[in-house]
């Protein structure tokens, strides 16, 4: 899940959501404290849980434990309502806010399933969402294409047996450290990505070129594996790697030309109000 859809805001409040079973479920803590203003909403929760039990109304049963980005960098299993389960959670707590709450809900619960009808709704939302943050124009048009061209690849290895999260995150760390000469992790130190916040995007803090070459590497993977019909893990491995080395050629011609270096400690940090970490 990319870091701009798992966090929603409502009015200034951030609402913490991840897709499961083809629904958006959103975190029953972070919608009590919205609604309750309430110092210690997990206490609250557990209370309001204990008084509708009393009314033989079981709200748990409205609930999943999924696990969500903590503030801490961690994952945490963590109650979690559907859009219903939400609205029933909603008429137990007494607020002013409930009514704009379940209008401001029926909306961004139905986001989702709008983008999967209509694709282009995905990418008009991620440009707004690039424009409110302060990225240039013209790049945000070429991390829109990136977009667009990972969509494309990550279609490709679904369809050829790769299992999603960690063989995807894998080849994907293949093809990156072919192109930059340098691993995922290590590209983001260089970047001053602080390892703790786990939802920065290296992709969102990349120059131009870091972003041309990881275009070129991810479109020359789904078309060698494309032609060479790369079926599995190992196979579609020994496509990425070779994706990934025609990006490196291209940076190594870049730079000899211009004799600067394209990874660089570039970043778009002071967007986000995070501190940049250098590596001496």
């Amino acid at each position: 899940m990319d870091s701009d859809k798992a966090l929603v805001v409502f009015q200034g409040k951030h609402i913490r959501r991840t897709w499961h079973g083809e629904q958006w479920y959103f975190s029953v803590v972070d919608v009590i404290e919205t609604l309750a203003e309430s110092s210690n909403p997990r206490n609250y929760w557990n209370m309001l849980k204990t008084r509708e039990s009393e009314h033989g109304v079981e709200l748990y049963t409205n609930c999943v434990q999924l696990r969500l980005l903590s503030s801490d960098g961690k994952y945490y299993a963590t109650d979690c309502a559907n859009t219903e389960g939400i609205f029933r959670i909603i008429q137990s707590v007494p607020s002013k806010k409930a009514e704009p709450f379940k209008r401001w809900l029926a909306r961004v619960g139905y986001e989702r399933i709008q983008e999967i009808e209509n694709p282009e709704l995905a990418q008009e939302r991620a440009k707004k969402y690039y424009e409110l943050k302060g990225y240039p124009k013209d790049w945000i048009e070429k991390r829109l294409r990136g977009i667009a061209i990972r969509q494309e690849l990550t279609d490709e290895w679904s369809q050829r047996g790769v299992e999603e999260q960690r063989e995807f995150a894998i080849l994907t760390n293949e093809i990156s450290t072919a192109t930059f000469g340098v691993p995922i992790k290590k590209h983001k130190e260089i970047k001053g990505l602080d390892p703790k916040f786990k939802n920065q995007n290296l992709r969102d803090h990349m120059t131009d070129w870091e972003l041309i070459l990881t275009m070129v590497g991810e479109k020359a993977t789904a078309d060698i594996t494309v032609t060479k019909d790369s079926r599995g893990f190992v196979e579609c491995k020994d496509s990425a790697i070779k994706g990934g080395t025609i990006a490196k050629d291209t940076r190594k011609a870049v730079e000899q030309e211009t004799g600067k270096p394209i990874v660089s400690n570039e970043n778009y940090l002071h967007l986000t109000g995070k501190k940049a970490k250098h590596v001496k």
